[in-house]
């Protein structure tokens, strides 16, 4: 891996990640090092360079890092780094400066920690205002590393008043430590959007050949739907594990979809229309299915 493939990784993953995340050995590592463009933030903890950003922006307008920011700083999956560090500031602060992206808001003691948003603060912020697949990942992210309980986003969602209360809700309803990255969150958070409320992440299938973990599944549907990234699939081994996998998905009566990391990023319209059709041919053979079975 050489070091534009350990930004690429780090960026995919919102700009910071753990050791074991970005995927890489350590000389690859210490030649991203060694190029500036990546930093060492804590032990086992690395970050594109330009991970300082937020919390230098948050104390020279006198406010605390939140949104992505936040996300970042709390080590949260991002389906994308964002461009310019996020920043809330009290109501009557006027603003100065323009690299940074502003938010204004009186926020209370407890949703402060340091510089920076609460995990729990930061899930909701998300959520009011990232679009629904990216704020799912977010939410995702911070279940998955324990940094907030089901419980106290429920209850924090129910208590949240004003503009993007429901979509702090829906987040609150979806969110599940189970999605193995942001990509399959994203991909989720689309056909969530497109009427696909069957899908359930990361179920382990019982085959003929032995036990399978989709990425997403819909038992109704018997529909199977796949994230499927170059970094683990591009190998000649893994694409020889892939035929295996999908074949025998396949061969027990399973439809499956699988997408590239590029269409869930840019092509969100294609990936919800081909979920949508295949998902209604799905519905149909089922149909067709409990009609043979109940006149048998």
């Amino acid at each position: 891996m050489d070091v534009d493939e350990v930004c690429r990784e780090l960026w995919r993953r919102g700009g910071v990640a753990l050791r074991a995340e970005v995927g890489c050995d350590w000389r690859a590592l210490e030649r991203a090092l060694a190029s500036g463009r990546v930093v060492r933030l804590a032990r086992g903890t690395y970050g594109l360079s330009s991970g300082k950003a937020p919390l230098a922006a948050a104390a020279a307008a006198s406010g605390v890092a939140s949104h992505a920011s936040a996300a970042q700083l709390w080590l949260m999956d991002l389906v994308t780094a964002p461009p310019l560090p996020h920043v809330t500031v009290p109501r009557n602060r006027k603003a100065t400066g323009g690299q940074l992206v502003r938010h204004w808001a009186d926020l209370p003691p407890d949703d402060v920690d340091g510089w920076v948003t609460t995990p729990l603060r930061t899930v909701v912020d998300c959520a009011r205002t990232m679009p629904f697949p990216e704020a799912l990942a977010v939410g995702d992210s911070a279940l998955r590393r324990g940094l907030v309980s089901r419980a106290d986003l429920l209850d924090r969602a129910q208590a949240t008043h004003g503009a993007g209360r429901a979509a702090v809700r829906r987040v609150a309803e979806h969110a599940s430590e189970r999605p193995a990255n942001p990509f399959e969150s994203a991909l989720r958070g689309i056909a969530l959007d497109a009427g696909l409320t069957g899908l359930l992440p990361q179920v382990w299938l019982d085959g003929e050949s032995g036990s399978i973990r989709p990425d997403l599944i819909d038992p109704a549907l018997r529909l199977v739907v796949e994230a499927d990234s170059f970094e683990w699939h591009g190998r000649r081994s893994a694409l020889a594990a892939d035929c295996h996998r999908y074949d025998e998905l396949v061969a027990d009566g399973w439809t499956v979809l699988r997408y590239a990391w590029e269409q869930v990023m840019f092509d969100q319209a294609w990936v919800s229309s081909t979920l949508q059709r295949t998902a209604r041919r799905c519905a149909v053979t089922a149909d067709v299915q409990k009609s043979l079975s109940t006149a048998a």
